[in-house]
């Protein structure tokens, strides 16, 4: 089966365009709330997202932070994991979270990265937002609030999302595996 192209460019900013516009009709001017992007791929997602809003918001404090979720994996012993950087220089207790990532599958990924947050303090309310939403494939009961594209796959897919900032161009594609 061919690879199926599910955004490019335009339709990508789009999507990432809407979602800000979500996230201002709840959060307003972000001034009691935070993004936080999960390691590796949700940073690229987050920084997206907190460039649009201060862009539209004409605001240069959205707080975006950056948070590894390598040994809070439940599978961290069983596979070879690289542990990526943490970089959260701003407090998260009683702020609304906003957590990010490119896309939600199992929710074990999400899962942790609840854990590792609580690191830094315990924050008013969490929400999660994702590019990409696999419905029907979750081992934890996990639900995105803000949500780019829903798709319908199978176990032997993979989603592939490419970012301008790391892979050249802005891209979803499904994927046999």
């Amino acid at each position: 089966m061919q690879p199926k192209i599910l955004l490019e460019k335009t339709k990508f900013d789009v999507t990432i365009k809407r979602l800000c516009h979500q996230l201002i009709e709840v959060h307003n001017d972000f001034s009691n709330t935070v993004i936080i992007g999960l390691q590796p791929r949700g940073v690229f997602l987050a920084r997206r997202i907190q460039k649009e809003l201060q862009s539209i918001l004409k605001n240069k404090n959205v707080h975006c932070g950056e948070l590894d979720i390598t040994f809070y994996r439940d599978d961290f012993r069983k596979k070879a994991l690289i542990p990526n950087r943490t970089n959260i220089d701003f407090i998260i207790e009683d702020k609304n979270v906003v957590l990010v990532d490119d896309v939600l599958f199992t929710g074990r990924t999400i899962r942790a990265g609840l854990d590792a947050m609580l690191a830094f303090g315990r924050p008013k309310d969490v929400e999660l937002l994702v590019l990409v939403d696999r419905r029907f494939s979750r081992h934890v009961p996990i639900q995105a609030k803000y949500i780019g594209i829903t798709i319908d796959s199978i176990e032997s897919q993979n989603v592939k999302v490419e970012w301008q900032e790391s892979d050249g161009k802005d891209k979803i594609t499904l994927l046999d595996k």
